[in-house]
C-alpha cells in the first residue's frame, strides 16, 4: 500500500527535524507537500506539528480508530494516539 500520499490515521516515521526516528500519526493534510502530525505525548492533538512529506517515511499501517474518530467527530484523544502508536511499535519490535 506504500503510496506517496498520506491518509488521515496513517503512521509515519520522522526522518528529519527535532525528533528523527520518532513515530507520529497523520491527523490532518494541509496540501500535497505538508501534513499535520501528533503523537499524543510531545505533540498533542490541539498542537500538531506541520511537517514536510519529504521529511517523513510513510508506514503501511493506518490506525482505523484514529481515522474513524477524526472522520466522525473531527478530533481524536491523545490517549487514542498514544495507544495506536504503542500498538504499532510493539508490532514492529515483534517483527510482524
Amino acid at each position: 500500500m506504500n503510496s506517496k500520499y498520506p491518509v488521515i490515521g496513517q503512521i509515519v516515521k520522522v526522518l528529519r527535524g527535532k525528533d528523527p526516528g520518532e513515530y507520529a500519526i497523520v491527523i490532518g493534510i494541509e496540501d500535497e507537500r505538508f501534513v499535520w502530525l501528533a503523537d499524543g505525548v510531545n505533540r498533542k492533538f490541539d498542537q500538531p506539528k506541520k511537517k514536510n512529506l519529504h521529511h517523513l517515511q510513510l508506514q503501511d499501517q493506518i490506525s482505523s480508530e484514529v481515522e474513524e474518530s477524526i472522520r466522525e467527530t473531527g478530533r481524536v484523544t491523545n490517549g487514542k494516539l498514544r495507544h495506536a502508536l504503542a500498538k504499532f511499535v510493539e508490532a514492529q519490535e515483534k517483527g510482524e
